[in-house]
């Protein structure tokens, strides 16, 4: 009897440790709708775009892209995946806004830096120097030959 109650000391250590030993990490990246950057829900199928993390509604069924470990120190306690750092090193916006058309930094780093490693203009845009704060590199097709200037060299006007 001694021996098994040995056993069972042991047996309840090593189940101790091992609750004790930190957990790996869950994975949360994937990819949302549109092919933007996604926060991965504990049900392991609800994926919601990064901009829906930590805005104070909850996302997911359990309300963990809400919890206070995630999103108590902004972006600092975020998953790496889930932020873009703007060139002005105090600057961030969430993933899923780089390369969305949209001077989301104010400086354009999310558009046209190295970093944002963005693709051209896509169909619904024009390419050009845009001369609003609002637009980097493209401006939406839809501004085209509005009779207003978006664009540095009137390309909007004349040529799109």
């Amino acid at each position: 009897s001694a021996l098994a109650l040995l056993v069972l000391v042991a047996a309840l250590a090593s189940g101790l440790a091992l609750a004790l030993l930190p957990r790996a990490p869950v994975n949360r990246f994937c990819t949302a709708p549109n092919n933007k950057t996604g926060f991965l829900c504990d049900d392991r199928v609800t994926c919601v775009p990064a901009s829906w993390v930590c805005d104070r509604v909850s996302n997911c069924r359990n309300g963990e892209d809400e919890q206070e470990q995630l999103c108590g120190d902004l972006p600092h306690s975020l998953p790496g995946h889930l932020v873009f750092h703007c060139s002005n090193p105090r600057s961030w916006i969430y993933a899923d806004f780089r390369c969305n058309g949209l001077n989301d930094c104010g400086d354009c780093s999310d558009e046209t830096g190295s970093l944002a490693a963005c693709p051209p203009c896509g169909r619904e845009w024009w390419s050009c120097r845009s001369v609003h704060y609002e637009f980097c590199s493209c401006i939406p097709r839809r501004l085209c030959r509005d009779g207003i200037q978006h664009c540095l060299g009137w390309s909007d006007e004349f040529a799109c």
